[in-house]
């Protein structure tokens, strides 16, 4: 089969998934009283989506970075939460496996994650540390042939439903002491904490998740013992083309729903800023391109950091304003809580903050320009 007929194949996958899987919810996800986030994965299961960077062996769609994108984007048009969701699953939750997983770890984990039977979540973020993994404090010590596992993490999107954590913990000193673990949910001393009340993305369930004592068996350290910052910054590349993506469908949501209103104003022969309509779909098309050439980096196996950073600091921007403009161009009715733009301005700002706050990638892209 060529790649454009596998492309096209998951094209319509998508559109059919998100029609018939993710229209009837965004309302009920936007209350945060919809579906968990395993329900979501599942459904994307049912659909052959749950694994869509997976190859085929492994049960997945053996799709490429460019399919992740336009699905993630397509998700994220009608509901953010749901997006988020699946761009953990797909990309920091499942992709470190795809790279650095041994053949056992691989037969093991893959195929649930890729089916959407098993909810994959990321776990570097700890409450102390911010935008400074190397100084996390979760500690990961060798006794025979497993590992002991103390600390918690912070902010770990779908923290209480998944069932496997990419976790990242320290064994030494130093970036070169940090090491990577597949840690299964239904493991004894595993546990989470309530879910946080956040302004936005509310089904997306995001909060603590608590390691006392958890016995890993050395099997599952994902990688050599030391390279899980190397784990972690490779997952956070490919995760911010994954978050840009996310941004670029909120934005064009929130451009629909100012699109929406304002033929509403046209058809009542009143006024409509079409300047700021201008504006905010040269903005959605730029957020959309440099995230195309993102993943088209990924998929050409080239190093993405800096391109990555590019894409998530514009496209994140670019959501949180354009979003902020449909508000505007919506008023007063999208000064109701349930009103789509006002729904997509409170998810849009989560996406400046996670998978690397906005500064940090200012941080990435200043050092490539001064070669540090």
């Amino acid at each position: 089969m060529s790649t454009e007929l596998v492309d096209a194949a998951l094209g319509g996958r998508i559109g059919a998934f998100v029609e018939d899987a993710i229209l009837p919810i965004a309302a009920a996800m936007a209350r945060g009283d919809g579906p968990s986030p395993k329900r979501v994965v599942e459904a994307a299961g049912e659909a052959g989506l749950a694994g869509i960077l997976t190859p085929e062996a492994y049960g997945g769609a053996g799709g490429t970075h460019a399919d992740f994108i336009e699905f993630i984007e397509t998700v994220a048009r009608v509901d953010a939460s749901c997006a988020v969701i699946l761009d953990v699953h797909l990309s920091v939750g499942t992709e470190p496996l795809l790279v650095f997983g041994n053949d056992d770890q691989k037969l093991r984990y893959l195929r649930k994650l890729a089916r959407g039977e098993w909810l994959g979540a990321f776990a570097l973020t700890e409450a102390a540390g911010g935008s400074d993994a190397v100084s996390m404090q979760t500690r990961a010590v060798r006794d025979g042939d497993s590992y002991v596992l103390d600390g918690a993490k912070a902010f770990i999107t779908s923290a209480g439903d998944a069932d496997l954590y990419i976790v990242m913990a320290r064994t030494g000193e130093g970036a070169h002491g940090i090491s990577a673990f597949l840690v299964e949910s239904a493991w004894p001393g595993v546990r989470t904490g309530t879910p946080l009340a956040k302004m936005g993305l509310h089904g997306s369930w995001t909060g603590e998740l608590i390691l006392d004592k958890v016995r890993v068996p050395a099997s599952n350290r994902l990688g050599d013992e030391g390279v899980g910052f190397t784990v972690a910054m490779s997952a956070l590349d490919s995760g911010r083309v994954g978050i840009s993506a996310q941004a670029v469908g909120i934005a064009q949501g929130s451009l629909d729903a100012a699109l929406a209103s304002s033929r509403r104003r046209r058809a009542a022969d009143l006024d409509v800023d079409v300047t700021a309509l201008a504006d905010m779909e040269v903005r959605t098309s730029a957020a959309r391109h440099l995230t195309r050439y993102a993943a088209a980096l990924v998929d050409a196996g080239r190093r993405v950091t800096l391109d990555a950073a590019i894409a998530k600091l514009y496209s994140t921007d670019t959501c949180v304003a354009v979003s902020q403009a449909a508000v505007d161009l919506c008023a007063p009715d999208s000064a109701a809580e349930d009103h789509p733009a006002a729904v997509r301005l409170r998810d849009a700002k989560a996406c400046q903050i996670y998978e690397g706050t906005n500064q940090i990638q200012r941080v990435v892209i200043a050092r490539h320009l001064f070669n540090d």
